[in-house]
């Protein structure tokens, strides 16, 4: 029973041992105190307490400490907890100190938290960046298209990254000198023999203004001539006066077909009427006979008048075909 008891309070004092370790960085504390970095064991007790890895918050104090950077331990417990990237932080001061660029850890931190990479911040306003534009479709005054690509140089101002506008407004800015200019260009020759003039152009407009990037230079990389779009307008505008034309004569000629067929029904009426009254001859005559109005002798006569006017209508047929 002793001997057991004995190996029960050894584990047990193991296991408390390990726990104990586990639960103080001992060893991260004894790292950050030869590293220079004065910090107590009850801070790393707290960040445990307060659930937040103590290595993310010392490694990067320790290599501040050695760039010559004092950054208190509370506001990279705090930059953490927000959500920020201590690492990154911590080595975009480095390099804004190295590079003689002035760089607050306030501003630092504030530009992590909107969102930005502030390590490429301080990357690309000691190393400018270029931006390729696609390839953008303008036309001249002489209707030709013409379609330019530029690359834009530019360079990061970390005055104006909270709250500045990114690349794609740069790009947008650009394509809309770049559409200006060719726009207003008496001719396509004029852009192909002074691209250097679209440059000039949009670089006076100031288009960085009010975005997170200083132009430093805009550069034409390639300039094509694409469609007429002049020619194309003109022959499309050609072609719907064509279809209005034919639009137009094939309402005429509809209105004249329905004016034959309300002539034509006209004709036939008349002729139902004309048919309808010599129907209504026999009657007459046969009331005049009756009533006395009319005499047999009369009825001979107009009998005989008839068929002269059949015999000289019959003649007269006879004599058109001969000929």
């Amino acid at each position: 029973m002793p001997a057991a008891f004995t190996i029960g309070i050894a584990a047990l004092i193991i296991i408390l041992v390990i726990l104990f370790f586990t639960f103080i960085p001992v060893g991260l504390w004894i790292t950050a105190h030869f590293s220079g970095v004065k910090i107590k064991i009850g801070t790393l007790i707290g960040m445990r307490l307060r659930r937040v890895v103590p290595s993310r918050i010392v490694n990067p104090m320790i290599k501040a400490t050695k760039a010559g950077l004092t950054i208190g331990v509370d506001k990279l417990e705090a930059h953490h907890l927000a959500g920020g990237n201590v690492n990154t932080l911590v080595d975009a001061l480095i390099a804004a100190q190295r590079a003689n660029i002035p760089l607050e850890f306030e501003r630092a931190a504030a530009i992590d938290l909107a969102g930005r990479n502030v390590l490429e911040a301080v990357q690309v306003s000691v190393n400018p960046k270029v931006i390729e534009t696609p390839q953008i479709a303008a036309v001249s005054k002489d209707g030709i298209e013409v379609i330019v690509k530029a690359r834009v140089t530019v360079r990061a101002n970390i005055e104006r990254l909270v709250g500045g506008a990114g690349e794609e407004t740069i790009i947008a800015r650009v394509g809309e000198g770049i559409v200006t200019t060719v726009g207003s260009s008496e001719t396509h020759k004029d852009v192909l023999e002074n691209p250097d003039s679209i440059s000039q152009t949009v670089l006076d407009k100031g288009l960085d203004s009010g975005t997170a990037f200083e132009i430093l230079s805009i550069d034409i990389a390639d300039v094509d001539v694409g469609r007429n779009i002049g020619a194309k307008l003109q022959t499309d505008q050609a072609e719907a006066d064509k279809r209005i034309a034919q639009a137009k004569a094939e309402e005429r000629r509809a209105m004249a077909v329905a004016k034959e067929q309300e002539m034509v029904a006209e004709v036939q009426a008349m002729k139902a009427k004309v048919v309808e009254a010599e129907a209504e001859v026999p009657l007459a005559i046969a009331n005049a006979l009756k009533e006395g109005n009319m005499g047999f002798m009369d009825y001979y006569n107009m009998r005989n008048i008839l068929a002269d006017t059949d015999m000289r209508e019959s003649i007269s047929k006879m004599t058109d075909e001969d000929k």
